[in-house]
């Protein structure tokens, strides 16, 4: 998978990961992929429905040494 911008929201509280990824996520053209990276457990479920609401895909979530890394596909 080919990353077009990589987000560092690692040591943000909830909602900052999801508001910063909001912002991002602008920066790439449809059909890119951001790979966001946070320390917060809450974002996984933030991350999730954010990107069920706002029509991006979340393509895959993995968790790396207590990092939670998210690949959002632009709508």
């Amino acid at each position: 998978m080919e990353i077009a911008k990589t987000l560092d929201a690692t040591s943000l509280a909830c909602p900052m990961p999801v508001v910063k990824t909001k912002k991002a996520i602008e920066d790439v053209n449809s059909g890119e992929v951001l790979e966001v990276r946070a320390t917060d457990a809450g974002a996984k479920s933030d991350l999730a429905a954010w990107t069920k609401s706002s029509g991006h895909e979340l393509v895959d979530t993995k968790e790396e040494d207590g990092v939670y890394i998210f690949y959002v596909k632009k709508a």
